[in-house]
């Protein structure tokens, strides 16, 4: 890695051994600068420390499989629709892809577009005040900082903590405020169709289950452990989906909403709905790609989660045991963010 006080850094070549890496790692972690920073100073060659050993196919994501087969899409949902036939195909795209994007929903384009604009407006400014928030103290609200698991995992990955809104930096404290609201209403509806895709009905006719079991109350801004994550992005691509063995690029499409199933959702609806690997490619273009995802968990950490009994019978086993969110968000933060995460560890 390079030095912080070089003006003009250029990466260095693969480590010979884990203490070469942890040496970079900590170099990089110290600058307080970011990635971003690492650009501004000239970086012209990815470092090898963003370079994931496992996915050697080059930008924009080659197939494995045969190059003559049709390569799938991410459904594009439109929400105008009547209701049965959003919730069948949300229902098909969550059991299927566990991706999909909504267009035509109740969230404004000008809500979309003004926290994309804060977000790349934060990453605009100077790097001194941008190192006032970089940190990982969780008790200090907002930060922007490399992944919490940043010397064991294969790759850099960027998250920050959920804010305190006197924390968060003036330039976007109120559009992540107006955000927060956008979301939580949006992930309401979400959650709504998508217990209805389950069959699941509560006894006052509310057919949301998820709600009931607190699911909207956790949220987390800038895989994904939780329940759902709903994601914005700019009009430079990146975003990549795994299905079957191929890599399938998430189109940007002016207005729509990102979705995509968490573990915790694929355990709760006995795998039903999938949890699927994704990845962002490096930029090869001028142009800054800008996304913001918020990833919706429980709120409630002691309660216990597993396959909902609605969803479980002789003929329907359940496939995972059941486990406290503490437990979950315990082991899931303790260990590297290699792909799938804990769906595994929990299954029967």
């Amino acid at each position: 890695m390079t030095n912080s006080n070089n003006p003009n850094p250029t990466p260095q070549s693969e480590p010979n051994d884990q203490n070469t890496r942890l040496q970079e790692l900590k170099q990089f972690d110290e600058s307080k600068i970011g990635v971003k920073g690492l650009v501004d100073r000239g970086l012209n060659a990815i470092p090898s420390i963003f370079v994931h050993p496992n996915l050697p196919d080059p930008y924009p994501g080659s197939s494995s499989t045969n190059q003559s087969d049709p390569k799938p899409k991410i459904p594009v949902i439109d929400f105008s629709a009547p209701r049965w036939t959003v919730i069948d195909q949300v229902r098909q795209a969550a059991a299927t892809l566990g991706f999909f994007q909504i267009i035509n929903h109740s969230v404004p384009l000008a809500s979309i577009n003004k926290i994309l604009e804060s977000m790349k407006q934060f990453y605009e400014l100077p790097e001194s005040v941008k190192r006032e928030y970089y940190h990982r103290d969780v008790t200090r609200g907002a930060s922007s900082s490399t992944n919490f698991d940043l010397y064991q995992s294969k790759a850099v990955r960027t998250r920050p903590d959920p804010p305190l809104w006197e924390h968060v930096p003036e330039t976007c404290r109120e559009a992540v405020m107006e955000w927060d609201k956008q979301v939580l209403e949006i992930s309401d509806e979400l959650m709504g169709i998508l217990c209805e895709g389950l069959g699941l009905r509560l006894g006052n006719g509310n057919s949301n289950k998820l709600k009931e079991m607190s699911c909207l109350q956790g949220r987390a801004m800038h895989t994904d452990p939780g329940v759902l994550t709903v994601l914005v992005q700019n009009e430079v691509p990146g975003l990549q989906v795994k299905v079957a063995e191929q890599w399938v690029d998430v189109e940007p499409v002016a207005g729509a909403i990102v979705i995509n199933i968490g573990d915790i959702l694929q355990i709760m609806s006995n795998d039903v709905y999938k949890s699927v690997e994704h990845r962002v490619l490096a930029n090869p273009l001028n142009d800054a790609r800008v996304s913001v995802a918020v990833f919706m968990n429980p709120g409630l950490r002691e309660n216990l989660f597993g396959p909902l009994p609605e969803l479980v019978s002789a003929e329907n086993p359940a496939l995972y045991r059941q486990f406290t969110l503490a437990d979950y968000m315990t082991r899931f933060f303790s260990k590297e963010l290699d792909g799938k995460t804990l769906t595994d560890y929990y299954s029967i």
